[in-house]
């Protein structure tokens, strides 16, 4: 495990690694924002932003969403990856947040909870991008970090996401959810991680066996 300081120091090195703390998904309102989120699930941004802009042009606010039926939805989205239960989610959610919630996304961990298909992940994204809340949210990729560089040693994101919330300082949270992301998705890679060239190498469980 690491220590306070060495972990400030690893959040912080990552942090100047990927300065511009902003989502890779493109979206103009905070219900396209969510849509995007859904259908991220197990789809990369790239994919996700390539299909998304014929329903962004009839969706705008969550009330738009039943002007389609959820056969026009799942046409829309039919290139990303279990597409039918993701526009299922979609269109129930933004039926739900326009009669229940005024057309307002909620911005309560818990209540967000009780829209289709929010989990505690998309919960947190979303959160963190809408309303700046302190979260990170666990993905493959910031739960393969955290194990490798030795911050957690954990099986599943639900354990990294449950000892991160303790482990990090809310200021921590607050700045730390995308650059992690990044660093996952281009450095820390699965297959090829680029130790060699890695800022924090040197506190690093993995890249120090290699």
């Amino acid at each position: 495990m690491k220590s306070k300081n060495q972990i400030t120091l690893i959040l912080s090195a990552i942090e100047q690694m990927f300065p511009d703390i902003r989502t890779e998904l493109n979206y103009e309102t905070p219900f396209q924002f969510m849509i995007a989120v859904i259908l991220s699930a197990q789809t990369t941004d790239r994919q996700v932003n390539k299909t998304t802009p014929p329903l962004f042009a009839r969706v705008r606010e969550p009330w738009d969403i039943q002007n389609l039926t959820l056969a026009e939805v799942e046409k829309m989205v039919s290139s990303v990856n279990f597409y039918r239960n993701k526009a299922r989610f979609i269109r129930e959610s933004g039926i739900k947040i326009a009669q229940d919630f005024g057309g307002t996304i909620p911005s309560d961990l818990k209540i967000i909870q009780t829209l289709p298909g929010v989990g505690i992940k998309t919960a947190k994204v979303i959160l963190t991008v809408l309303y700046d809340a302190p979260y990170v949210a666990v993905d493959t990729h910031v739960h393969r970090v955290m194990n490798r560089i030795g911050i957690v040693k954990t099986k599943t994101p639900e354990e990294t996401d449950k000892r991160l919330e303790k482990i990090f300082t809310t200021a921590q949270k607050l700045t730390a959810h995308h650059p992690l992301v990044l660093f996952g998705r281009y450095h820390c890679t699965a297959r090829k991680p680029k130790c060699e060239s890695c800022p924090i190498l040197s506190e690093c469980n993995f890249g120090m066996r290699k």
